[in-house]
């Protein structure tokens, strides 16, 4: 058949592989008029209907709605503007396919109650907007509070921001697991409390001029001094303690510009006791998930070793 040619419904239908029901609705809309019309009046169709249900065809398998694929072929819009907008769409509607499957296996694998489960879908599905809300309250509290006397410096400014999680628009499904599950720890009046103590502590060296310690904290001498001690087997309890111990209070009061004495001892076991809550702990091994960072490392075996040992020797 040439260019000129006519085609009844039926014929239309073999041509495209459409169904002459789905034709007739489409003509019914104006969307592929018909050409003509027979003597007995059905309607006949040009080669161009062919095109043009070709591209319905295609453009209804990929979602585009009914209106605007009239706007298409009537060429009041452009193919790739539509295109355009329903990538946007379709991208977004991924996203969130994408985050309810992460969801669901999660929720399978931890063997989540339904209302843990309405839990995780809320607090996953939150935009990213929304997110940082909701931590940024957390570390409000933790940082910001003017009791503690906080002011803006930068070393605190970068730990706020490392301790600051971003949730990939991808997620996996541990990623959304460690997601919901540091929400929630961030919502915990406890573990609020918890971090606003080890805060405060820091900002009372920054007040007190003992910035060698904040830039090398407590915990980091400990665990310089104590890994030995724990590879080779010392009791905190034992007399091979007491070197450790010294030399991890030394060390300290040289930082802060003090002697050796039980004060000083008791304010660094006070420090050490808040860094050792397990929820901070937790809290930034569910960061490094969430945040494809490598897993850091536990402290609580060099803290709890330290933490022992410290008490019976607070007089020196």
């Amino acid at each position: 058949m040439d260019g000129d040619a006519l085609y009844s419904i039926g014929e239309l239908a073999r041509r495209t592989g459409l169904p002459v029901t789905a034709i007739r609705f489409y003509s019914d809309r104006g969307i592929v008029p018909p050409a003509d019309r027979s003597p007995a009046g059905y309607r006949l169709y040009d080669i161009d209907a062919v095109a043009r249900l070709d591209l319905v065809r295609t453009l209804r398998d990929l979602g585009v709605d009914l209106p605007t694929i009239r706007k298409v072929v009537d060429r009041e819009i452009s193919l790739p503007e539509v295109a355009a907008a329903h990538a946007e769409v379709l991208a977004v509607q991924i996203r969130i396919l994408r985050l309810r499957r992460a969801v669901l296996t999660a929720v399978a694998r931890r063997g989540s109650s339904p209302e843990e489960m309405d839990l995780m879908h809320e607090l996953a599905r939150l935009s990213e907007d929304e997110r940082r809300r909701l931590i940024g309250d957390f570390l409000d509290q933790v940082f910001d509070d003017s009791e503690l006397g906080l002011g803006p410096g930068p070393d605190l400014a970068g730990v706020r921001s490392s301790m600051t999680p971003e949730l990939p628009d991808d997620p996996e499904p541990d990623q959304v697991e460690a997601w919901v599950e540091l929400a929630e720890l961030s919502r915990d009046p406890d573990f609020r409390d918890s971090m606003r103590r080890m805060v405060g502590h820091h900002a009372a060296e920054r007040a007190r001029g003992d910035t060698t310690v904040v830039r090398r904290d407590a915990v980091a001498m400990v665990r310089e001094q104590v890994r030995p001690a724990l590879a080779a087997g010392i009791d905190p309890a034992s007399p091979q303690a007491d070197g450790v111990v010294a030399a991890v209070t030394a060390q300290y009061a040289r930082a802060c510009g003090r002697p050796d004495d039980a004060e000083l001892r008791r304010r660094l076991l006070t420090v050490l006791e808040t860094a050792n809550d397990p929820r901070r702990e937790r809290y930034l091994r569910l960061l490094a998930v969430i945040n494809g960072w490598p897993a850091p490392e536990s402290l609580a075996p060099v803290l709890d070793w330290f933490v022992a040992a410290l008490p019976a020797r607070i007089a020196g």
